[in-house]
């Protein structure tokens, strides 16, 4: 069994900037699931959102926040990440993070290269060329692993959290604490038992419950599924983002086109080369992204094709070469050249809003358990998140879970160590028949593609939660007779996250935001 004052559970951005704005006297375990360029994170290419401009505001910023969420944000949650933005980017640079700086623009006044995204009033995207995920978790992963006092376990997924509601032999959701939780060390194919005195959720999204997503095959919800066997709360996981503008290529898997090549002035078109966001949208292709995913989705439904196109050619190879090298570079390995020819695109499941629940601190109900970046409800997103916010929330809240934690690690109010019971194998063998975890797999992403997508009905979710219910059920039965190994957690991971999922659609019978019911407009005054 390890011992360690905060287990980390997650090796992203919101994870490592956790672990960074810890003391060097506190004790520090990162579980990383799977290799850095494999994360959310990573692979993030846009930017973070943040107001540096003399001429932006802070009121600007968070307008445009709430006004993408549908106001069902928590405004001071909002207020307080776009406020430590300016924080969070000072954080960032001195852990290594080269942005992109101005080169001769006449209104520069930061130094920074701003570009502007959907949904963004103004110019405060700061960015390193389209790879800024890349640059953030190159340095951060290189300061972490330097830190004292740290161990990083590589290859290491969560099964499970122990609580003291577990130990007990009490109700998941009674009083008690987080102690810690067990990994499975894929390359011994080993149960490792680690008893914390804080656990930080920080496993990113669940972008492969869809069928076509822009997340990594890691995205599998590990972190929400966890925390609701353990009982804390979870909230808002009908808000599930479909970013408009991944790469259309059978040879091409989850790429996505940055939202930036619209922010520079890439436009939308149909096979016929005819613009079309105009008419579903003043702001165009700078509209919010649920209403650009929707209307490429209508246009793809009535005009019966596979994909549509976004056009920068217009911007010339310079600037093309400048500002999106490594979109280009990807496009070109697919034989597309997007100096001389429209980018074929179509959308794909991206961003989870909901997630397990937190207060400012980042504290989920259950007492010594945090969750951070895309794991956690925070409330900052509401029904939609506005571009470039996640790797600022990434940011802010591991930082704000790291100040928590000290804090309660200094009064002595965090729980102390206790022994942990290891894991118990027994009357379980390997897995005689594999087919029912890939076929299960394979139809859970696709009823949610079908049923729970970018436009939903009553019928079409109660078919989904009929099926996810039968699998769900399937899967138990499965997971307790054979010994776990990847497959398996990520599957019965996913199968939880989907019921949610669906849940919520059920419980929300009216449009807004991501959640979008064919017959049922949107309220007209939002709360």
């Amino acid at each position: 069994m390890i011992e360690c004052d905060v287990l980390i559970i997650g090796g992203g951005s919101a994870g490592l900037a956790c672990a960074l704005s810890l003391p060097d006297t506190v004790s520090v375990v990162i579980a990383a699931k799977s290799a850095v360029e494999q994360c959310n994170s990573f692979q993030a290419q846009g930017g973070i959102a943040a107001v540096t401009d003399p001429e932006d505001s802070f009121a600007s910023h968070i307008e445009d926040t709430l006004e993408a969420g549908s106001r069902l944000n928590d405004p001071e949650v909002v207020r307080f990440i776009v406020e430590q933005a300016p924080a969070a980017i000072a954080f960032l640079v001195q852990a290594g993070v080269t942005f992109t700086l101005c080169s001769g623009e006449a209104d520069c006044t930061t130094g920074f290269h701003l570009t502007r995204e959907g949904g963004h009033s103004r110019r405060r995207i700061l960015h390193a060329a389209d790879a800024t995920g890349a640059a953030i978790m190159s340095a951060l992963t290189a300061q972490a692993k330097q830190r004292p006092n740290t161990r990083y376990l590589a290859s290491h997924m969560a099964i499970d959290l122990m609580t003291d509601a577990k130990l007990r032999g009490l109700e998941p959701g009674s009083r008690g604490a987080c102690r810690g939780a067990y990994l499975l060390d894929e390359e011994l194919g080993q149960v490792v038992t680690v008893s914390a005195r804080a656990v930080v959720l920080a496993t990113g999204g669940a972008g492969k419950v869809y069928l076509y997503t822009s997340n990594p095959d890691t995205a599998t919800g590990d972190g929400i599924a966890i925390a609701h066997r353990a009982g804390a709360q979870v909230r808002d996981m009908e808000f599930f983002q479909f970013h408009p503008t991944c790469l259309y290529h059978p040879e091409a898997k989850n790429f996505l086109i940055s939202e930036a090549v619209r922010g520079e002035g890439g436009i939308l078109v149909d096979r016929r080369g005819k613009r079309f966001m105009d008419r579903y949208h003043p702001k165009g292709e700078l509209a919010p992204r649920d209403i650009v995913a929707r209307a490429i989705d209508a246009e793809m439904k009535r005009s019966g094709q596979e994909c549509v196109y976004l056009d920068i050619r217009h911007k010339g190879e310079a600037f093309i070469e400048s500002h999106f090298p490594t979109i280009r570079r990807r496009c070109l390995e697919m034989g597309i050249d997007i100096v001389n020819e429209p980018i074929p695109v179509v959308p794909a499941a991206h961003y989870l809003c909901g997630g397990v629940a937190t207060d400012i601190r980042a504290r989920t109900s259950v007492d010594a358990l945090y969750a951070v970046g895309e794991t956690a409800r925070t409330g900052l997103h509401g029904a939609n998140r506005l571009a470039s916010n996640s790797l600022l929330e990434c940011v802010v809240m591991g930082r704000a879970a790291a100040e928590d934690i000290a804090r309660r690690l200094r009064s002595e109010t965090l729980p102390k160590l206790r022994r942990l019971p290891e894991w118990d194998t027994t009357g379980t063998t390997d897995p005689d028949e594999r087919v029912v975890i890939t076929h299960n797999w394979q139809e859970i992403r696709r009823a949610m593609w079908d049923y729970v997508g970018i436009v939903r009905t009553a019928k079409r979710m109660k078919r989904a939660r009929q099926r996810i219910d039968l699998i769900e059920r399937e899967i138990a039965e499965y997971y307790w007779d054979f010994t776990v190994d990847r497959d398996l957690l990520e599957l019965r991971n996913l199968t939880v996250v989907a019921r949610l999922i669906t849940q919520g659609g059920q419980n929300r019978p009216n449009s807004i935001g991501l959640h979008w019911m064919a017959g049922s407009p949107p309220p007209t005054d939002t709360p």
